[in-house]
């Protein structure tokens, strides 16, 4: 991955390009309480989202799919049997797929299951600090879905993740962290107004999704799709001040991004 603000700002726009030409399908199993918002997100930055999240079918879509997001925000019995078959559908046909381990470290239930996941090599993991700190046994989690943890407090568990899991790590945060284990990216762009509708994370992980359908390069791609996402809830932000309208600015300042916006606002460190 090229390592230069400017290498940065151009190789994420020619993935959007790319992504938008494209269309890759994305199976999403994901949060009920923000399915629309995901798969709304996927479809405005160039995706084609399939919201398949049940036993039987989950692992044969996975084969097939572009890329796979698992997100375990309301993981009921159903969908944590098909998040096994769909993480197992994506590893043995080499489909990237993406893991969010939502809430996890104080809940039991689903820390079990993210550790059993996290082991079935995903591509990309993404969460907030506290996330990531306890996947890594390094934290207690977060306060129910909301991080606890600043992001640098995850910086040493994302780059342990990210070398033993052999995966690429995004935290989300005021400044969004992601490394590979090695190189490490920081975006320094965003609102806080993600914080305060539901389901801006679970939408970054369907972006996130999408990216590494058409990428090679599982550490550009995520990147490319974290600072697309920061630099429009940041625009959006400018538009909409207050949550509601906030949600439906978010989408259309994904549908309409493009290569001078991104040189426009990137900060990247």
């Amino acid at each position: 991955m090229t390592r230069t603000h400017i290498d940065i700002v151009h190789s994420s726009g020619a993935l959007l390009s790319k992504l938008r030409a494209e269309g890759p399908l994305v199976q999403c199993l994901t949060n009920t309480v923000t399915t629309n918002l995901v798969a709304n997100a996927v479809l405005a930055v160039g995706g084609s989202p399939a919201m398949v999240d049940i036993p039987e079918e989950a692992g044969s879509l996975a084969r097939s799919a572009g890329a796979v997001l698992i997100n375990m925000g309301t993981p009921s019995a159903e969908q944590r049997e098909a998040m096994v078959e769909a993480a197992k559908g994506a590893s043995e046909s080499a489909t990237p797929w993406v893991l969010d381990p939502v809430g996890i470290g104080a809940l039991p239930v689903r820390t079990a299951l993210a550790r059993e996941l996290a082991a079935m090599k995903p591509t990309i993991v993404r969460g907030n600090a506290s996330e990531i700190r306890a996947l890594a046994g390094a934290g207690a989690g977060a306060r129910g879905v909301d991080a606890t943890d600043p992001v640098d407090d995850a910086r040493d568990a994302a780059i342990e993740i990210a070398r033993s899991c052999g995966v690429v790590v995004a935290v989300s945060g005021e400044v969004d962290l992601i490394t590979d284990g090695t190189t490490v990216v920081r975006i320094a762009n965003g609102t806080k107004l993600f914080t305060r509708i539901t389901g801006a994370g679970c939408a970054l992980g369907g972006v996130i999704a999408a990216f590494a359908a058409i990428s090679d390069d599982q550490l550009e791609a995520t990147v490319a799709a974290c600072l697309i996402y920061a630099v429009v809830g940041e625009q959006a932000a400018e538009f909409a001040g207050q949550p509601g309208s906030f949600a439906v600015a978010l989408l259309d300042a994904l549908d309409s991004i493009d290569m001078a916006m991104l040189r426009e606002r990137a900060r990247l460190s």
